[in-house]
């Protein structure tokens, strides 16, 4: 999870999403893994009981929402081209980590292309900065047979490494080594702290 401020809506809703993840993944992997999952059950809930004795609790049906899934669907057939074009970056030795770049992204298909609206194209791909545009991309980009209309340049992130998120940006400098994102949520944190 990249860095966001204490109370910060976005990233009390990943706080959420985790919990129920936890929940319904420590009773799922109980019959293969169970003294893993005891352990972690009862170190996170020491007073809730054995782990082994639990159900899977109920998904709510409000929960299944198609339209986000097939949009779900559409990033994922663009994250992986990304992903294929930064693979062969590494296997080369070109790159280290997918933090370490900067993939220009095009799209011919408009509806896979909207499927990013107001989405961080560099979040979804987890790079450290990410374009993504309309058109065909240029003859040397990488391209996938299953995700027709898409292509990828990985390209080499610039700056430096932020301390924190670990993400390369322009604006990472002395004397914090922190992105502005990290900078902003750090500063929260010790305030905070200070007001407690």
């Amino acid at each position: 999870m990249r860095a966001t401020a204490p109370t910060a809506l976005r990233r009390r809703a990943y706080r959420t999403v985790l919990d129920y993840v936890f929940e319904r993944l420590t009773v799922w992997l109980s019959p293969l893994t169970s003294f893993t999952m005891e352990e972690a059950w009862t170190t996170r809930f020491p007073e809730a009981g054995s782990n082994v004795l639990r159900m899977m609790p109920e998904t709510p049906a409000a929960w299944r929402n198609d339209a986000e899934a097939a949009r779900w669907a559409k990033v994922q057939a663009v994250t992986s081209v990304v992903t294929g074009a930064l693979e062969v970056e590494r296997r080369e030795k070109r790159l280290g980590a997918a933090l370490e770049a900067a993939p220009a992204v095009s799209v011919a298909d408009a509806e896979l292309l909207a499927a990013f609206n107001d989405l961080d194209a560099a979040e979804v791909f987890r790079t450290s900065a990410a374009t993504i545009a309309a058109g065909d991309g240029s003859a040397d980009a990488f391209r996938l047979a299953e995700a027709p209309g898409v292509t990828a340049l990985p390209k080499r992130a610039e700056g430096h490494k932020c301390a924190r998120c670990w993400r390369v940006l322009p604006e990472v400098k002395a004397p914090t080594f922190l992105c502005e994102r990290c900078d902003d949520a750090v500063a929260q944190w010790d305030a905070a702290r200070e007001d407690a």
